[in-house]
């Protein structure tokens, strides 16, 4: 499984995980990538609840991950990463920026393929 984070999950993934945990979380996403909830609106991204040991939260109090699982490619997109007190969901507006992502991705992907196989 490849891991491809977003500049913005790089930039917080210090502020909630160790590197420990980060790569627990890797091996857990890597066992069962489709296990977390697809949330609605956005063209197929997951929410990942995590256990945000710093704050000694569980996985209902704790972190929240927003990843794209690429099936074909066997990789994951890692996208955010946040703490549930901070945000509980994402709003109307961040699920249009997630779902025209997804949708740009897709194509770009499809393209290379179609150019790879002519």
């Amino acid at each position: 499984m490849e891991f491809i984070e977003a500049p913005l999950f790089t930039q917080l993934l210090s502020d909630f995980l160790t590197d420990d945990e980060y790569r627990e979380l890797q091996h857990h996403l890597s066992r069962d990538p489709e296990a977390s909830d697809m949330i609605p609106g956005t063209g197929g991204f997951r929410k990942l609840r995590w256990a945000d040991t710093r704050r000694r939260k569980g996985k209902r109090g704790g972190l929240r991950l927003i990843y794209y699982y690429f099936l074909a490619d066997w990789q994951i997109w890692l996208m955010t990463v946040y703490d549930k007190d901070s945000m509980a969901d994402l709003s109307a507006a961040e699920k249009r920026v997630l779902k025209a992502a997804i949708e740009r991705e897709t194509r770009e992907r499809a393209r290379r393929r179609t150019e790879r196989s002519k």
